[in-house]
């Protein structure tokens, strides 16, 4: 495959770029799916006031460009040589901008930001929001449709784009006026990029970002007018929904030398269930980045949950839909980063070792909600806490009760899948910077009672973008043979097997999950309106 040059075959490659939460990364992969080239830059949130989190589209761009031409030049290629790109980003963050000269009216505002936390919760318990959820369950009950159910539970949350993106359009001037002109666009980071990569050709997204930003209809498959019209959206400033797989146009020959063809822009949570070959019903993947993200493949229908679970669009290829159901615990990096800052640690390599160091957590309990509490207790004013603290608890038992907060929060988001689903479970794969901690993932497969495999390289959104671009372009042809390039790094079986083969999730930690439970009452709804 690739170009002839003098009766020679030049070998072709995929690039993809995964932009998260804290950092930019881009990797040349082989048909093999090792990767030959790899570039990262660093995210730099910005803060300007308390609670929000914002991020320069300008710097992220750069770092888009910058990172693609290093990973290219990390692998000793040429630009020519790259078949397709395929692009993972973090979900609902997103900025608005003007559509002839493509300046953004504002920063990115990220899905961390806490700035419409008082507007979520007044339409939470506002008197409209009542009466719909009254009528949906009316009409559910003589229709039974589960969309109608799935609208009778709505919960909004800040991690929606929805009411930032209220919040947007009242607080910023231009942004009003932009609108009544018929010049905004409205745009996640992906949205942005493509914007940018075509000189303003595309104002697209796909299925996979569309579902994460709240103000998608997953039943329907397209922007939702109710929710539009009920929050004041205009439906004018929305990009395009495609494919997930497919071709979004080329890169502009100005910005990398040539024409790529981008074949594939999925949001990074589906992207890391595509790489983690998530294909079949009962599919488990967890990542544990920046946050806890745990994804159930629920097959061609969305599930309707009654615990938080989000019905997301895994991804659409050709006239393929996948659902996936996904709950998430928002500070699991975080809290890790923090407790580096506090100088528990100086290597993050150490902490399995610390935690085994100490038979116990000597009683502390740690309560990784620097962001509120998500599924299945969604509570938004929860706090941060560490109880339970003695004279004689060291840094080992802190940095213990920290990484146990973690597989207890696992094991939370886990029991509410099981629940809500009822979907066997088929396999579950892990991924993440905080799964490459061996102290974490022994004691969340000791918690499932279920083997837990980790792959050899755990940054699975750019190999997810990649799988997807790949399979457009056909550098590989088939799933299947995506199965076949899959690596295990280690799997991590369940302590305690009983005789008739039957797994019991370890008994010890019992006493220990119970007082965790009770640390987090006490620190539920601790910020006041």
């Amino acid at each position: 495959m690739g170009c002839q040059r003098n009766g020679f075959k030049k070998e072709s490659f995929i690039l993809s770029v995964d932009v998260g939460t804290t950092s930019i990364r881009c990797h040349v992969y082989d048909k093999e799916a090792n990767i030959q080239g790899r570039c990262t830059t660093k995210v730099v949130p910005l803060y300007p006031e308390v609670g929000y989190v914002e991020m320069d589209p300008d710097a992220i761009w750069k770092g888009f460009v910058a990172v693609v031409k290093g990973a290219v030049q990390d692998a000793g290629v040429q630009m020519r040589q790259i078949d397709a790109l395929g692009i993972s980003t973090q979900r609902g963050t997103f900025t608005t901008w003007d559509r002839r000269t493509g300046v953004p009216f504002h920063n990115f505002i990220s899905w961390q930001d806490q700035r419409a936390a008082d507007l979520v919760k007044s339409w939470n318990s506002s008197c409209t929001i009542k009466a719909i959820k009254g009528v949906m369950k009316m009409l559910y009950f003589v229709t039974r449709q589960k969309r109608l159910l799935a609208a009778s539970l709505i919960t909004f949350s800040t991690q929606h784009v929805t009411f930032r993106l209220a919040w947007a359009l009242v607080h910023y001037k231009q942004v009003r006026q932009a609108v009544a002109e018929g010049n905004c666009c409205f745009g996640t980071i992906d949205t942005w990029l493509l914007f940018k990569l075509t000189k303003g050709e595309v104002h697209a997204t796909d299925y996979s970002n569309a579902s994460s930003t709240g103000i998608f209809d997953s039943y329907q498959m397209c922007w939702s007018e109710l929710l539009c019209s009920l929050v004041s959206l205009p439906l004018s400033i929305f990009p395009k929904v495609e494919n997930t797989g497919q071709d979004f146009g080329s890169t502009d020959p100005s910005i990398f030398g040539v024409s790529i063809p981008i074949m594939s822009v999925i949001a990074d949570q589906q992207a890391a269930v595509f790489g983690e070959c998530c294909f079949d019903v009962g599919d488990v993947k967890i990542t544990m980045g920046t946050g806890t993200f745990m994804d159930i493949n629920t097959g061609s229908k969305p599930h309707t949950s009654v615990a938080g679970l989000y019905p997301l669009v895994g991804w659409k290829i050709g006239s393929e839909v996948v659902y996936l159901a996904e709950g998430n615990s928002a500070d699991t990096g975080t809290a890790i980063k923090w407790a580096q800052e506090l100088e528990l640690f100086s290597d993050v390599r150490d902490t399995s070792s610390m935690a085994c160091s100490v038979s116990n957590s000597d009683g502390v309990c740690f309560v990784p909600s620097f962001s509120g509490l998500q599924v299945p207790l969604n509570d938004p004013r929860a706090c941060a806490s560490l109880m339970g603290l003695k004279p004689s608890t060291t840094k080992s038992h802190l940095v213990r009760a920290i990484l146990e907060s973690v597989a207890f929060r696992n094991k939370q988001l886990y029991e509410t899948m099981l629940r809500e689903t009822h979907i066997p479970i088929t396999k579950i794969r892990v991924d993440g910077g905080v799964s490459s901690n061996d102290f974490v993932m022994q004691l969340t497969a000791d918690l499932f009672g279920r083997k837990v495999a980790r792959p050899q390289n755990c940054e699975m959104s750019c190999l997810g973008a990649a799988f997807v671009a790949g399979l457009g372009v056909g550098f590989w042809k088939t799933k299947e043979e995506l199965k076949k390039l899959q690596s295990t790094d280690k799997a991590f079986l369940p302590k305690g097997i009983s005789k008739n083969g039957t797994i019991c999730p370890s008994q010890e930690y019992i006493p220990v999950l119970q007082s965790w439970e009770r640390a987090i009452q006490r620190s539920m709804n601790w910020y006041k309106p």
